[in-house]
């Protein structure tokens, strides 16, 4: 028999460490709430029989966020057979929360405290028997990260399956037990005998998606309605908020029966928050780390690091000794042009980036896990949303600084469906590893290794997704695509910790073979496709080889489309190239510039890289990230708009740089200064107006409050 069990827990609670420990799989595990946004399915290691599903962490199962949908969907699904929960020893109480709710959806359920060895440290006891009797459920306690107790815990759990769970504990007031109890009368048949009490605290709720799938008669949900309506009559309080409120006194009521807590003191994480999230010095503190890592990753270190391995490793080691070794075999010229000017060329000219790479993730992995990037977040919060976004918006683009396309699906964690539109549509702007290449190529020929161009790189790709969120916020309205009531920011802090050496080696690993293995498919089939055309074009009306790219088919495609690029500075038909080449993986920039001649000839002066560099930061993303976007956004008008609102954005960005830059150089006022000009005033007129926000949501907003 198949047996299939459903991890299910708060976010952070170290589920999908859970995860990877049983099944073998190498899941990311980042140290803030909405990592996994999406369920995934492993074997049981050691068991031929047992499928674990990894669900997104949830607080409720009320199904408002992504991840509560997933999660509840499959859950009442019928497809597992038994649900592991796992809970956070070290902040029990909130944990129970969610318990209480899987304990009625009549599956089996198993209770896993994890963290037993954090909440020890916090001095903390918990009796695991008694806990077990007043809730209904096994108690197992476990440790994640020492790997103690969760082999057990899956073991026990798969036992259970097939086996008929004891009734839940009643965890309301007489009053509403009474109403519950009513309901279940009226509904007796409809639903699912081992379901019964789920669905009537949904129905008491007032949930549309159980009243969807129920279809009870009109009498009947007349009559259910007659009973929520009663309770809350008694009350004085909303069904929904009277569900919440008996959940929260029951489970306080357990704690203070089962949990030794020590006296409450100022807990390490709570002296550094005081400093690294204070009102005042938070920021300054964040700008001040965030410049740190850029300046050794990208600047000192990383250059240093860099530029060895270009020069020895792909240069003297490989490069040299292949060419040698082609020219000895008689290889035919063109095949030695394939491998050393296309392949070489292009595929080592990206390779040679990796040690900034891999420094820049190691120092990211190191923020994440000790606990810091989830208090930015925070941080970020009434900044953002000054803006129109959310500062849970924050999380994709830091995750975008690896790569767009994780990023753009953790904007699931999003909850506001505006905020999470405006957040998938931006969060491309801020470089991602594949960009670093070519920022490390820009900043090394026309600014001699600059270290800070590589922050103003960043700074203005946060710039460029705050601004174009205020203008969507203010332009979207008249279609309601970004007008949405405000939503309070929740989001779970994790204790601060010493990163984990084997979790850090595994994520830096994880990104760097990514860029790896891009580097051995993407690029080098376009640095392939790159060569032929740049070394092939018409002669007296046959294809044959040429010695001058001027000559080839690439040119005649590039000067095609070379106009519109003019007016930003990099008008020659090489840039226009690479510029499209782009789209298949941002790190074929670099490799076109291997295959087509050196930057410094291709774009000419400072400013006109600068533009270049700009342009292709900020314009359309690669084409895995465009589909990534279509399926988050899941409509072809809004995919489309999406790509178009971010190449004119960056047009806009990469004219004002270059017009304005020339005329201040050289103080030639133009049709295109002129032009420049206009087209900045209406884009500061979009920025400084005043939102017209639709009634319906100011209402909503008005009433929340």
């Amino acid at each position: 028999m198949e047996i299939k069990i459903a991890l299910a827990g708060n976010p952070n609670c170290g589920k999908t460490t859970v995860f990877n420990a049983l099944t073998g799989s190498d899941r990311y595990v980042g140290n803030w709430a909405g990592v996994t946004v999406d369920k995934g399915e492993g074997r049981l290691k050691g068991s031929k029989n047992v499928t674990v599903t990894d669900l997104p962490g949830v607080y409720s199962l009320s199904p408002y966020t992504a991840e509560e949908v997933i999660t509840r969907d499959y859950i009442t699904s019928d497809e597992p057979h038994v649900i592991l929960n796992v809970a956070d020893a070290s902040n029990i109480e909130r944990s129970l929360y969610l318990t209480t709710q899987l304990a009625e959806t009549g599956l089996p359920l198993l209770l896993m405290l994890n963290m037993m060895d954090a909440a020890e440290k916090k001095g903390v006891v918990i009796d695991c028997e008694k806990l077990s009797k007043l809730l209904g459920v096994p108690v197992m306690a476990a440790s994640a990260v020492k790997g103690q107790g969760i082999t057990e815990a899956a073991e026990k759990a798969a036992s259970l399956a097939g086996t008929v769970p004891s009734c839940p504990t009643v965890f309301y007031t007489p009053e509403t037990e009474k109403a519950l109890q009513t309901i279940e009368k009226l509904i007796k048949g409809a639903a699912p005998p081992a379901r019964l009490r789920w669905y009537a605290v949904k129905l008491f709720e007032r949930d549309e998606g159980a009243l969807a799938e129920l279809a009870l008669p009109k009498a009947v949900t007349q009559q259910v309605e007659a009973a929520a309506a009663n309770r809350e009559k008694q009350a004085n309080d909303a069904s929904d908020s009277i569900i919440i409120s008996e959940r929260y006194a029951y489970v306080e009521r357990i704690v203070k029966q089962c949990v030794i807590k020590p006296q409450a003191a100022l807990t390490p994480t709570q002296k550094a928050d005081r400093l690294l999230t204070g009102k005042f010095t938070a920021l300054p503190i964040f700008l001040l780390i965030m410049t740190l890592v850029y300046f050794l990753s990208v600047g000192t270190a990383g250059a240093f690091l860099s530029d060895f391995f270009k020069e020895t490793v792909i240069g003297q080691w490989l490069t040299h000794p292949l060419h040698s070794l082609l020219q000895t075999v008689n290889c035919a010229h063109w095949l030695q042009s394939l491998i050393i000017d296309g392949i070489m060329g292009g595929v080592g000219s990206v390779l040679g980036f990796l040690p900034q790479l891999t420094l820049l993730f190691l120092m990211l992995s190191i923020l994440e896990d000790c606990g810091y990037m989830s208090r930015v977040a925070f941080i970020m919060d009434r900044f953002f949303r000054f803006f129109g976004l959310s500062g849970k918006s924050f999380i994709p683009m830091l995750i975008a600084t690896g790569c767009g396309v994780p990023a753009i699906m953790s904007s699931r964690t999003v909850d506001n469906p505006a905020h999470r539109r405006m957040t998938i549509i931006t969060a491309t702007f801020m470089p991602c590893g594949a960009k670093l290449p070519v920022i490390a190529l820009i900043s090394t020929v026309f600014f001699g290794g600059a270290w800070w161009i590589a922050p103003v790189c960043y700074i203005s790709g946060a710039l460029a997704v705050l601004v174009s969120g205020l203008m969507l916020k203010k332009t979207g309205f008249k279609l309601r695509l970004f007008a949405a009531e405000e939503t309070p920011f929740v989001m779970e802090l994790p204790d601060y910790h010493i990163p984990r050496p084997s979790r850090l080696l595994s994520t830096v690993w994880e990104r760097c073979f990514s860029f790896i293995k891009r580097a051995g498919s993407v690029i080098l089939l376009a640095s392939a496709a790159l060569w032929f055309l740049s070394s092939f074009g018409w002669i007296n009306g046959s294809l044959r080889m040429v010695s001058d790219p001027a000559n080839s088919i690439l040119r005649f495609i590039g000067e095609e489309i070379s106009a519109l690029f003019i007016p930003l500075g990099f008008g020659s038909w090489q840039s226009a190239v690479a510029s499209v080449m782009g789209l298949l993986a941002k790190e074929e920039l670099v490799g076109a510039f291997g295959v087509l001649g050196s930057a410094e000839s291709i774009l000419g002066s400072s400013l006109s890289a600068f533009s270049f560099l700009m342009f292709n930061l900020l314009c359309a993303p690669c084409f895995a990230a465009i589909s990534a976007i279509a399926k988050e956004l899941g409509s072809p008008f809004l995919t489309a708009f999406a790509l178009c609102w971010q190449t004119a954005f960056a047009y806009t960005v990469s004219l004002c740089i270059y017009q304005l830059g020339s005329f201040a150089i050289t103080g030639r006022f133009t049709v295109l200064t002129a032009t420049t000009l206009f087209v900045l005033a209406a884009a500061l007129f979009l920025i400084i107006r005043p939102a017209k926000i639709p009634q319906k949501v100011l209402t909503k907003t008005r009433n929340r409050v």
